[in-house]
């Protein structure tokens, strides 16, 4: 069940009372003595062509070949070439800006209700003793489109509602393309994934704020999670660094790269994937000086969909590593908040 809401983290700081200890995480007991903003390497991930990905020239194999690999060993690239243009995607960053900006009451027009994930405000608070994240957010389901719940819909600032359906759609296309070209890193049919991804997947974006943070040594923006979706699209601050991945225990900061999109496995491709492609385990530290922006959209598989390995990536050498599992993400959100994986229910 969920506890009452908490204050926005906008309005923590605004009331000026110092930092409420929700916020800090306490060491964990197993040696881990760094301050969760030390310094940390920058990931080696490539940029990737999303045109070259569907030539079937030799720069097409070679880009597929560099997906595959980046898939397999971080789960993360970033993509250029997409077909949106910097200039829209600009006009996103700053309608984020603008509506985080806005006064409190305007912004609570849209706020989210009691047991719902949509609208403006907080993560639901279900423990206790829950540490909370030094973020606000504005989730918003924006496909299908009957599915749209526009209560949460800002109406100001001016364009936004507009702009995010347009958003919408131009992203739908991103998503068709990248789901072809895993398809084709792991010569399978163009339409393994997109036909067990389904014709009801939707598609949920999350506007996020991260205001400067006093203790960003002991406050954390988000807890460490894999995604529970298909994939993510995400559009990172384009100055503040944050966004840090996990491999091999250790901690890497996503390298700015401008006019790309970030694309990370979730779970549920994982599976899809039979573990060839990694749901790759991350985080968003918090700044002490400046606030960080970001808008991710999950793509999330049709909840009448069963997911599981295609068969073709399942062969004696390399057997069968997850269970068939529906609705995935409904699990999802109370496994995060307890920071577990969801992904260990489904493994054989």
């Amino acid at each position: 069940m969920e506890k009452p809401k908490f204050k926005t983290v906008q309005e923590v700081v605004a009331a000026g009372e110092g930092l409420p200890e929700r916020y800090l995480h306490a060491p964990t007991g197993d040696g881990e003595v760094q301050p969760l903003n030390a310094a940390v390497p920058e990931m080696d991930i490539p940029a990737i062509d999303l045109n070259l990905l569907l030539s079937s020239s030799e720069e097409g194999r070679e880009e597929l070949s560099k997906l595959h690999s980046a898939l397999s060993t971080w789960g993360v690239v970033q993509v250029m070439n997409h077909g949106i243009t910097e200039a829209f995607l600009d006009k996103i960053y700053k309608l984020t800006k603008e509506f985080f900006a806005l006064p409190t009451e305007e912004k609570q027009k849209c706020a989210r209700e009691i047991g719902s994930i949509q609208g403006y405000g907080n993560d639901m608070i279900l423990w206790d003793d829950q540490v909370l994240d030094w973020i606000d957010r504005l989730y918003i389901t924006t496909y299908p489109e009957d599915q749209r719940q526009l209560k949460f819909w800002p109406q100001v600032p001016t364009g936004f509602r507009e702009t995010l359906h347009e958003y919408t759609m131009k992203q739908r296309i991103v998503i068709e393309q990248f789901f072809k070209a895993m398809a084709r890193s792991l010569e399978l049919e163009d339409n393994s994934f997109l036909d067990m991804y389904g014709e009801s997947a939707t598609m949920d974006t999350r506007f996020n704020m991260y205001p400067p943070c006093p203790r960003p040594d002991k406050v954390i923006g988000v807890k460490p999670h894999a995604d529970g979706s298909a994939f993510t699209l995400l559009l990172p601050d384009k100055d503040v660094e944050g966004l840090q991945f996990q491999k091999d225990g250790k901690w890497y900061k996503a390298p700015i790269v401008p006019d790309t999109i970030l694309i990370n496995v979730g779970d549920q491709m994982e599976i899809m994937s039979n573990g060839i492609y990694k749901s790759p385990v991350h985080r968003v530290v918090t700044n002490r000086e400046k606030e960080r922006i970001s808008v991710a959209t999950f793509c999330i598989p049709g909840a009448d969909k069963e997911i599981q390995p295609v068969d073709e990536l399942v062969s004696e050498a390399r057997p069968r590593l997850y269970k068939t599992v529906k609705k995935y993400v409904e699990l999802y959100f109370k496994y995060y908040q307890q920071g577990r994986r969801p992904i260990e229910a489904a493994l054989i």
